[in-house]
C-alpha cells in the first residue's frame, strides 16, 4: 500500500499577518538602538555585516508590496513545502540586493520604518486569497506571509547572534509558523513514519521510511527546542554539533536526521 499523502498545514490569515507585522516591529525596535560600530559587525552569513542583514530584512518584507503591485497570476504554482528548496536558486541575487541597498541607505531605522509602513498599507487592502507573483513562484498572500515569518524569525536569530547583548524577542505566532513549516518540510523531504520529531510546544511530525509505530512511545524519537530546530534546518548548526552539545535528544537507529539537513540555506 502506498504511503498516505501528506496534507499541507493551513495557516490562519489574520494571525499570520499579525505575526509578520509583530516580528518586523520587534526587529525595527532593536535596530533603532544599534550603534554604527554594531551595524558594522560581521554576521554568520558569509561576508554580510549587520547593516547588510538589516537591509535584507527591509527587502524581505518589501517583497510583499512589490508582489501585490504586479499583475495577479492565474493560480498558485509554488507549494509552501517547496519554498525551502526554492530559495537556493536566488541566494546570489538576494545577497547582491541586500548589499546594494545597505550601501545607499545610511539610516537603517528610517529604512525599516518605511518598509514597515509600506507593508501595513499593502496588507490593509489585500485579501488573503490574492495570488502573488514572487521570485520563487506564484503563491497566495497568506502562504507568502508564512515564508516572511520564516525569514524574519531566522534572521532575528542571526541578529541576536551577531550583536553581543542584543535580545530581539520572538513573536510567538511567528516562531510557531517558522517551526511548523520547517518541520513539515522535513516530513515531506524524508517521508515515512518510523521517526517522530518533537519540537515543543509547536510541532510534532513523523518522517523517515521504516516500520511505523501504531501505539505508545515510538522507537525512534528526536526532540529539540524551536531555535535549535531552525538553526539545524537552515544550516546554522550541524546535526553532529547539536547532538554533541545536548540541544538535540535522539534515540533509536533511525533518529539520525543529519542526511536530510539543512532544509534551506
Amino acid at each position: 500500500m502506498p504511503p498516505a499523502k501528506k496534507r499541507t498545514r493551513s495557516y490562519d490569515p489574520a494571525r499570520t499577518r499579525a505575526a509578520v507585522l509583530a516580528q518586523f516591529e520587534n526587529v525595527r525596535a532593536a535596530v533603532r538602538t544599534l550603534t554604527p560600530e554594531q551595524l558594522a559587525l560581521p554576521t554568520r552569513l558569509g561576508d554580510w555585516t549587520v547593516r547588510d542583514l538589516v537591509a535584507h530584512l527591509a527587502l524581505t518584507v518589501g517583497s510583499v508590496g512589490r508582489a501585490l503591485e504586479r499583475d495577479e497570476p492565474a493560480k498558485p504554482e509554488l507549494a509552501l513545502l517547496d519554498y525551502a528548496s526554492a530559495t537556493a536558486a536566488h541566494a546570489g541575487a538576494v545577497a547582491e540586493g541586500a548589499r546594494a541597498l545597505a550601501g545607499t541607505a545610511p539610516d537603517p531605522d528610517a529604512l525599516l520604518t518605511r518598509a514597515g509602513e509600506d507593508l501595513a498599507r499593502h496588507l490593509a487592502a489585500a485579501p488573503h486569497t490574492r495570488v502573488l507573483a514572487t521570485g520563487a513562484g506564484a503563491m497566495t498572500l497568506t502562504d507568502h506571509l508564512v515564508t516572511r515569518a520564516v525569514e524574519l524569525v531566522v534572521h532575528t536569530d542571526d541578529l541576536n547572534t551577531a550583536v553581543p547583548g542584543l535580545d530581539v524577542p520572538y513573536d510567538r505566532q511567528a516562531l510557531a509558523a517558522c517551526t511548523r513549516l520547517l518541520a513539515d518540510t522535513l516530513a515531506a523531504k524524508a517521508p515515512g513514519g518510523s521517526t517522530e520529531v518533537r519540537i515543543p510546544p509547536y510541532a510534532v511530525v513523523q518522517c523517515v521510511q521504516g516500520p511505523r509505530h501504531t501505539r505508545g512511545t515510538p522507537p525512534h524519537v528526536v526532540e529539540t527546542d524551536p531555535l535549535t530546530w531552525l538553526r539545524l534546518a537552515t544550516g546554522r548548526t550541524t546535526w553532529q554539533d547539536a547532538v554533541a552539545d545536548g540541544t538535540v535528544g535522539a534515540s533509536g537507529e533511525r533518529a539520525d536526521l543529519g542526511p536530510y539537513l539543512p532544509l534551506m540555506t
